[in-house]
């Protein structure tokens, strides 16, 4: 029973290690999409408002402020 599940496991493993590299280039394509572009907000927001409440309170937590910022 052992032996069976080890190429799933493996088949599993290999999976984790393809999608986690893309899902953390495709956050960080977001974030910096979201920062630079203002048109780019509002279209997140109609489409995924969930991703613009992350993206904001992310801003929060990390105490810098991008409005603030551009404003000087």
């Amino acid at each position: 029973m052992d032996c069976a599940l080890e190429p799933l496991a493996k088949k599993i493993f290999k999976g984790v290690l393809v999608v986690e590299p893309v899902g953390t280039f495709g956050v960080c394509f977001l974030f910096q999409k979201m920062n630079t572009s203002q048109d780019f907000r509002p279209t997140m927001s109609k489409k995924f408002p969930f991703t613009l409440e992350v993206y904001c309170k992310s801003i929060e937590h990390s105490g810098w402020n991008v409005w603030s910022q551009k404003a000087r």
